[in-house]
Protein backbone atom coordinates (compact mmCIF):
# COMPACT_ATOMS: atom_id res chain seq x y z
CA UNK A 1 0.00 0.00 0.00
CA UNK A 2 2.77 2.22 0.63
CA UNK A 3 4.42 2.04 -2.45
CA UNK A 4 0.69 2.59 -4.32
CA UNK A 5 0.73 5.80 -2.34
CA UNK A 6 3.82 7.08 -3.03
CA UNK A 7 3.59 6.07 -6.34
CA UNK A 8 0.03 8.08 -7.36
CA UNK A 9 1.24 11.14 -5.57
CA UNK A 10 4.58 11.29 -7.85
CA UNK A 11 2.15 10.43 -10.88
CA UNK A 12 0.17 13.64 -9.73
CA UNK A 13 3.29 15.76 -9.29
CA UNK A 14 4.88 14.38 -12.80
CA UNK A 15 1.74 14.56 -14.25
CA UNK A 16 1.28 18.10 -13.53
CA UNK A 17 4.82 19.23 -14.91
CA UNK A 18 4.11 17.41 -17.99
CA UNK A 19 0.79 19.37 -18.47
CA UNK A 20 2.66 22.29 -17.56
CA UNK A 21 4.83 22.16 -20.73
CA UNK A 22 2.69 21.14 -22.82
CA UNK A 23 0.65 24.47 -22.33
CA UNK A 24 3.93 26.02 -22.72
CA UNK A 25 5.09 24.16 -25.74
CA UNK A 26 1.11 25.31 -27.11
CA UNK A 27 0.02 21.86 -27.29
CA UNK A 28 -3.77 20.86 -28.18
CA UNK A 29 -5.84 18.98 -24.99
CA UNK A 30 -4.69 15.68 -26.54
CA UNK A 31 -1.05 16.81 -26.64
CA UNK A 32 -1.25 18.11 -23.28
CA UNK A 33 -2.68 15.15 -21.60
CA UNK A 34 -0.47 12.63 -23.74
CA UNK A 35 2.80 14.50 -22.39
CA UNK A 36 1.36 14.62 -18.50
CA UNK A 37 0.55 10.70 -19.12
CA UNK A 38 4.43 10.08 -20.20
CA UNK A 39 5.70 12.18 -17.90
CA UNK A 40 3.75 10.94 -15.20
CA UNK A 41 3.94 6.99 -16.25
CA UNK A 42 7.33 6.89 -18.24
CA UNK A 43 9.68 6.57 -15.07
CA UNK A 44 7.71 3.46 -13.71
CA UNK A 45 7.42 1.76 -17.15
CA UNK A 46 11.10 1.58 -17.39
CA UNK A 47 11.45 0.60 -14.11
CA UNK A 48 9.22 -2.64 -14.82
CA UNK A 49 10.34 -3.15 -17.97
CA UNK A 50 13.89 -3.67 -16.32
CA UNK A 51 12.32 -5.34 -13.62
CA UNK A 52 10.90 -7.90 -16.02
CA UNK A 53 7.54 -6.94 -14.80
CA UNK A 54 5.05 -7.50 -17.75
CA UNK A 55 2.83 -5.83 -18.64
CA UNK A 56 3.93 -3.03 -16.04
CA UNK A 57 2.09 -2.21 -13.16
CA UNK A 58 0.88 1.34 -14.51
CA UNK A 59 -0.78 -0.58 -17.03
CA UNK A 60 -2.37 -3.04 -15.25
CA UNK A 61 -4.55 -0.68 -12.61
CA UNK A 62 -6.85 2.04 -13.78
CA UNK A 63 -5.80 4.16 -11.24
CA UNK A 64 -2.16 5.17 -12.99
CA UNK A 65 -4.21 6.14 -15.44
CA UNK A 66 -7.22 7.81 -14.02
CA UNK A 67 -5.03 10.23 -12.04
CA UNK A 68 -2.69 11.70 -14.08
CA UNK A 69 -5.87 11.96 -17.62
CA UNK A 70 -7.45 14.17 -14.65
CA UNK A 71 -4.52 15.98 -13.06
CA UNK A 72 -3.32 16.94 -16.88
CA UNK A 73 -7.28 17.88 -17.89
CA UNK A 74 -7.08 20.43 -14.41
CA UNK A 75 -3.76 21.61 -15.60
CA UNK A 76 -5.05 22.43 -19.09
CA UNK A 77 -8.35 24.33 -18.34
CA UNK A 78 -6.46 26.19 -14.94
CA UNK A 79 -3.00 27.00 -16.40
CA UNK A 80 -3.00 30.68 -15.66
CA UNK A 81 -3.46 29.40 -11.82
CA UNK A 82 -0.83 26.97 -12.36
CA UNK A 83 1.67 29.56 -14.07
CA UNK A 84 1.49 31.93 -11.45
CA UNK A 85 2.56 29.16 -8.69
CA UNK A 86 6.40 28.50 -10.24
CA UNK A 87 7.67 27.96 -7.19
CA UNK A 88 5.09 26.10 -6.29
CA UNK A 89 5.29 23.80 -9.35
CA UNK A 90 9.31 23.39 -8.88
CA UNK A 91 8.71 22.40 -5.23
CA UNK A 92 6.17 19.77 -6.78
CA UNK A 93 8.28 18.49 -9.23
CA UNK A 94 11.66 17.78 -6.02
CA UNK A 95 8.47 16.28 -4.50
CA UNK A 96 7.69 13.96 -7.20
CA UNK A 97 11.30 12.93 -7.86
CA UNK A 98 11.90 12.22 -4.33
CA UNK A 99 8.51 9.84 -4.51
CA UNK A 100 9.29 8.13 -7.51
CA UNK A 101 12.70 7.52 -6.71
CA UNK A 102 11.93 5.70 -3.46
CA UNK A 103 9.32 3.99 -4.39
CA UNK A 104 11.53 2.97 -7.52
CA UNK A 105 13.87 1.71 -5.23
CA UNK A 106 12.10 -0.48 -2.68
CA UNK A 107 10.51 -2.06 -5.94
CA UNK A 108 13.38 -2.70 -6.88
CA UNK A 109 14.38 -3.78 -3.79
CA UNK A 110 11.63 -5.98 -3.42
CA UNK A 111 11.97 -7.86 -6.45
CA UNK A 112 15.47 -9.32 -5.21
CA UNK A 113 18.12 -7.09 -7.32
CA UNK A 114 21.41 -6.03 -6.13
CA UNK A 115 21.75 -3.06 -4.14
CA UNK A 116 23.75 -0.90 -6.86
CA UNK A 117 20.91 -2.13 -9.22
CA UNK A 118 18.23 -0.98 -6.77
CA UNK A 119 20.09 2.60 -6.62
CA UNK A 120 20.27 2.90 -10.33
CA UNK A 121 16.35 1.45 -11.02
CA UNK A 122 15.00 3.77 -8.51
CA UNK A 123 16.85 6.58 -10.16
CA UNK A 124 16.23 6.21 -13.78
CA UNK A 125 12.42 5.67 -11.99
CA UNK A 126 12.46 9.82 -10.92
CA UNK A 127 14.49 10.81 -13.75
CA UNK A 128 12.56 8.77 -16.94
CA UNK A 129 9.54 10.51 -17.12
CA UNK A 130 10.62 13.89 -17.39
CA UNK A 131 13.55 12.47 -19.88
CA UNK A 132 10.36 11.41 -21.97
CA UNK A 133 8.95 14.19 -22.28
CA UNK A 134 11.74 16.74 -23.34
CA UNK A 135 12.33 13.94 -25.93
CA UNK A 136 9.02 14.61 -26.78
CA UNK A 137 9.44 18.58 -26.76
CA UNK A 138 12.62 18.07 -29.13
CA UNK A 139 14.47 19.24 -26.27
CA UNK A 140 18.03 17.74 -24.34
CA UNK A 141 16.58 16.28 -21.16
CA UNK A 142 17.47 18.80 -18.37
CA UNK A 143 18.93 16.19 -16.27
CA UNK A 144 22.21 15.98 -19.34
CA UNK A 145 22.14 19.39 -19.42
CA UNK A 146 21.79 21.57 -16.15
CA UNK A 147 21.09 21.36 -12.14
CA UNK A 148 21.70 18.75 -10.11
CA UNK A 149 18.60 15.91 -10.97
CA UNK A 150 20.02 12.47 -11.28
CA UNK A 151 22.48 12.71 -8.41
CA UNK A 152 19.63 14.24 -5.89
CA UNK A 153 17.81 11.36 -6.70
CA UNK A 154 20.65 8.72 -6.56
CA UNK A 155 21.64 9.75 -3.22
CA UNK A 156 17.98 9.02 -2.19
CA UNK A 157 18.18 6.10 -3.72
CA UNK A 158 21.29 4.75 -1.74
CA UNK A 159 19.22 5.77 1.55
CA UNK A 160 16.77 3.19 0.66
CA UNK A 161 19.11 0.80 0.33
CA UNK A 162 20.83 1.54 3.44
CA UNK A 163 17.94 0.96 5.35
CA UNK A 164 16.82 -2.14 4.12
CA UNK A 165 20.09 -3.48 4.65
CA UNK A 166 20.45 -2.36 8.13
CA UNK A 167 16.92 -3.36 9.06
CA UNK A 168 15.39 -0.21 9.27
CA UNK A 169 11.41 0.34 9.19
CA UNK A 170 10.93 1.02 5.47
CA UNK A 171 8.30 3.95 5.89
CA UNK A 172 10.39 6.15 7.64
CA UNK A 173 13.69 4.96 5.58
CA UNK A 174 11.61 6.05 2.34
CA UNK A 175 10.02 9.70 3.95
CA UNK A 176 14.24 10.05 4.95
CA UNK A 177 15.18 9.19 1.55
CA UNK A 178 12.62 11.50 0.00
CA UNK A 179 13.09 14.30 2.39
CA UNK A 180 16.76 14.30 1.40
CA UNK A 181 16.33 14.40 -2.55
CA UNK A 182 13.90 17.13 -2.09
CA UNK A 183 16.65 18.72 0.47
CA UNK A 184 19.15 18.76 -2.34
CA UNK A 185 17.05 19.48 -5.03
CA UNK A 186 15.86 22.65 -3.51
CA UNK A 187 19.30 23.73 -2.50
CA UNK A 188 20.18 23.04 -5.67
CA UNK A 189 18.03 25.45 -7.26
CA UNK A 190 18.50 28.50 -4.59
CA UNK A 191 21.97 28.54 -5.08
CA UNK A 192 22.05 27.56 -8.97
CA UNK A 193 24.40 24.65 -8.93
CA UNK A 194 25.31 22.34 -11.95
CA UNK A 195 27.27 19.42 -12.57
CA UNK A 196 30.85 20.56 -14.72
CA UNK A 197 30.54 20.94 -18.04
CA UNK A 198 33.54 20.81 -20.74
CA UNK A 199 35.28 24.07 -20.95
CA UNK A 200 37.35 26.04 -23.92
CA UNK A 201 34.65 24.78 -26.70
CA UNK A 202 33.96 27.22 -29.73
CA UNK A 203 30.28 27.84 -30.34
Amino acid sequence: MLLVVLDLLGIAVFATSGALAGVRARLDTFGVVVLGITTALGGGIIRDVLLGIHPPATLRDWRYLLVPVVTSLVVFWLHPQFAKLRRGVLLADAVGLGLFTVSGTATALAHGVPSYTACLIGMTTGIGGGALRDVLLREIPMVLRKEIYALAALAGGVVVVLGARFGFPAAPTAIVGAALIVTIRLIALWRRWNAPVARGLST
